[in-house]
């Protein structure tokens, strides 16, 4: 028998495919707590203790309120779950008396957006969600009239109509509180909503309710605000985004964007300026605070943009 004949044949079997790791799962943690030394360094160590990996990371002290504000982008290997990592910072947060929470980075925050008879902040937004330059999902539009029920269908987004009287008020912010339960919404956004919302709701949706301002800062307030800038003759025009408290247009800023304007631009162009800005610093308000990019600091914010 031949050398080749005395060999045991091999036996037939698949290729193996390489097997490709598991993508790491990314998370935010953002913080905030009495400034001492040694935050940072706590964090750091428990996030390479937990098999995590540091991404991006962004801090600020604050000399004036002596606060510490932190937010930390950062990856975690498939086996470390969010709930693992929740339930083993709580000993780090309590060390260091941190207000802090750790959310997945993908994650689309749900948003439902209020109106009423201006729509070009809905508009942008919605647009803007629909190509995917802003990532949240929009739960539903709610408005006081009807306007603009077929713009919400046209993105397949659900639209209610809550119709507001002094005397139907409560029964209307009742019927938004339920919409804000049944569809999980974590952000309202008061996309020019022409309602001046109670102090109760405003307690309720405390950081999580954002409105746009149609001024730089809060001035010309009542009907026709451009009319009444043009009359005064400015030469800066601007938006304020800001969180909603129960002092009206006088919460935390968010985000804020201005426009130079001369003396030759009619009010009506002062409108149409008027409603570009204030789309840009509202949407962005929303994006950073969809990312977890906002954090509170009395009646200021602190902003990771």
């Amino acid at each position: 028998m031949s050398e080749q004949q005395s060999k045991p044949a091999r036996p037939q079997t698949e290729p193996r495919a390489l097997e490709s790791p598991q993508t790491p799962s990314q998370y935010v943690l953002t913080l905030s707590c009495p400034d001492k030394q040694g935050i940072v360094h706590a964090v750091s160590s428990y996030l390479f203790m937990t098999d995590c990996n540091i991404i991006d990371s962004q801090q600020f002290g604050d000399q004036g309120t002596g606060l510490f504000f932190m937010r930390v982008h950062f990856s975690a290997a498939p086996e470390v779950t969010l709930d693992r990592l929740r339930a083993s910072f709580a000993a780090v947060g309590s060390a260091y008396h941190m207000d802090w929470r750790i959310h997945p980075s993908q994650e689309r925050m749900r948003v439902l957006l209020l109106v009423s008879k201006f729509g070009h902040c809905l508009n942008d937004l919605l647009f803007r969600v629909s190509i995917d330059a802003l990532p949240v999902d929009i739960a539903a539009v709610v408005s006081n009239h009807t306007d603009f029920r077929d713009l919400a269908t046209s993105y397949g987004v659900p639209f209610h109509h809550i119709p507001v009287t002094k005397e139907t008020k409560a029964d209307a912010e009742a019927q938004l509180l339920e919409i804000v339960e049944r569809e999980g919404v974590e952000l309202v956004v008061l996309a020019r909503y022409m309602q001046v919302l109670s102090d109760d709701l405003c307690r309720k949706l405390a950081g999580r309710i954002i409105n746009i301002h149609h001024s730089f800062l809060p001035s010309f307030k009542g009907a026709k605000p451009y009319h009444q800038a043009h009359d005064r003759g400015v030469k800066v025009i601007g938006a304020t985004a800001h969180y909603v408290t129960a002092d009206l247009d006088e919460g935390p800023i968010i985000e804020q964007e201005v426009e130079r304007v001369g003396h030759e631009v009619t009010p009506e162009q002062l409108v149409a300026i008027g409603r570009d800005v204030e789309c840009q610093a509202l949407a962005r308000a929303v994006k950073w605070h969809s990312e977890h990019r906002v954090l509170l600091n009395g009646r200021r914010t602190v902003v990771f943009a």
